[in-house]
């Protein structure tokens, strides 16, 4: 018997082919859920861009990664780090950097710095739905 290829399906493969790949497709889909709008000339037609998962603008050419805008916009540490780092930081807002720092092996002010993203991300409703969402999904 031959199995049906579902969306669910297809994402489930890419998880467990590379964990780092599905968080940016569950990024990119809560993204532009509601279509792709281009924040630099307001056209909403788009190509696939270079790198996984990004869209590139057909008038202007400019391309948006999927965690561009995002929390995880210009984040220096892999995206499977930074995905459980902020479900910590969720779980426990009152932990200090001093202990994620030494969780995650990572510098103290590197985690300093994310945790102060993650928590103004906490505060706005719409960005923490997204982080909601892909600590969530990523399970």
């Amino acid at each position: 018997m031959t199995s049906v290829k579902t969306p669910k399906n297809a994402a489930l493969k890419v998880a467990e082919e590379d964990p780092e790949l599905a968080i940016l497709q569950v990024l990119s889909e809560y993204k532009w859920a509601d279509g792709f709008v281009c924040r630099k000339c307001g056209h909403d037609h788009y190509c696939i861009g270079k790198k996984p998962y990004s869209r590139r603008c057909t008038k202007c050419k400019t391309e948006e990664s999927a965690t561009a805008h995002t929390v995880f916009h210009r984040c220096r540490i892999p995206l499977t780090e930074a995905v459980k780092l902020a479900e910590t930081v969720c779980k426990q807002p009152d932990i200090s950097t001093y202990e994620i720092s030494r969780i995650f092996d990572k510098r103290q002010m590197t985690c300093w710095k994310f945790k102060t993203r993650i928590m103004e991300c906490l505060s706005d409703d719409h960005k923490s739905s997204l982080l909601r969402h892909l600590i969530v999904a990523t399970k």
